[in-house]
């Protein structure tokens, strides 16, 4: 089995613990990074940027803290464990108010309807878990190994965790509480598989023995505290099952209005051009010429398709065809 030495956790200490002579240095750091993370990440959702979000994750120092919990918890140092704690919610909660400030200077709403960056974070599946499980992984083996620390620009990309958090707060001052919602799911979901992968590959690597004669704080109950994050684990993935469900159900509702509504339209030759999902409701866009086809009759169809409890909200857009043909 691997394992490391008392050097190595000194080393890890020094790179996640907010303490010793450097604390303010490593605080101050701290926040001013996390603050321009999170305006970059803000801007980069509102205009639509990937690479802007890219650069947000890149530079975004949440990751550490909540590594800062995995070492804590595991070699039991109760002190650093609290900061470290302390830092992930006031951090999260520091950079939604950064979005929600960035929707305040915004003309327009920013959602899931005007934004592919907020559509991509705000719903969630369990297969974003298991994504992040691996990442997570490959985050707190980058930790152990010092020779492998090269990927952590990498694993930062893959478990974003500073866009997710912006979206919340531009969703939320959009109105959008679902969406925001989703997002803080989608936040959850990284931070748990950080700790939950952290704390088995330091349990495979023998961090704790490692740890026994090195100078700790405080004294806590490690397997109270392996339990909690196995029960925070196990309410994101319990939340993530549903959210997958729900997906995969608007998914076959969706399909089955479509093929009501294709059937529709193409009667007076029209077409459908999108069929969405918002908060429940399916929005059908038609385009075709004039006269407009009567919605009541599509409504008709999709009752007697079985689809009668099923809400659809209709966008009929005439289609006015002019020929502006050229002069000899």
């Amino acid at each position: 089995m691997p394992s490391i030495a008392t050097d190595d956790i000194a080393r890890m200490r020094e790179r996640l613990f907010f303490d010793g002579p450097e604390s303010r240095r490593k605080q101050s750091a701290f926040w001013t990074l996390l603050l321009l993370a999170a305006a970059i990440a803000s801007a980069g959702v509102v205009a639509d940027s990937t690479a802007t979000v890219i650069g947000a994750m890149i530079v975004a120092p949440l990751m550490t803290p909540i590594l800062g919990i995995v070492l804590a918890v595991t070699v039991a140092d109760g002190r650093n464990l609290a900061v470290s704690l302390l830092l992930v919610v006031a951090g999260s909660v520091s950079v939604v108010a950064v979005g929600f400030g960035f929707g305040m200077l915004t003309e327009i709403p920013v959602d899931a309807e005007t934004s592919s960056q907020v559509a991509g974070r705000v719903s969630p599946r369990l297969i974003d878990l298991l994504a992040a499980l691996a990442t997570g992984a490959v985050g707190a083996f980058a930790l152990v190994r010092s020779d492998v620390s090269d990927t952590l620009p990498g694993v930062a990309i893959a478990i974003a965790l500073v866009p997710p958090l912006a979206v919340v707060g531009l969703a939320l001052e959009a109105g959008e509480v679902d969406e925001a919602a989703g997002a803080l799911l989608l936040f959850g979901t990284n931070v748990a598989a950080i700790l939950v992968m952290g704390l088995v590959v330091m349990g495979l690597y023998r961090v704790r023995r490692a740890a026994t004669g090195s100078v700790l704080g405080s004294r806590l109950g490690h397997r109270t505290a392996v339990s909690a994050v196995v029960v925070f684990v196990a309410v994101v993935t319990f939340a993530l099952a549903g959210s997958t469900a729900t997906i995969v159900n608007d998914w076959l509702r969706s399909a089955s209005v479509t093929d009501v509504a294709t059937r529709w339209a193409s009667e007076a030759e029209w077409e459908i051009v999108t069929v969405d999902v918002r908060q429940g409701t399916i929005l059908v866009r038609a385009l075709g010429p004039p006269p407009i086809p009567d919605p009541q009759e599509l409504r008709e169809e999709l009752d007697a398709a079985g689809l009668a409890g099923t809400d659809v909200r209709l966008q009929l857009v005439p289609e006015t065809r002019i020929e502006l043909p050229g002069s000899d």
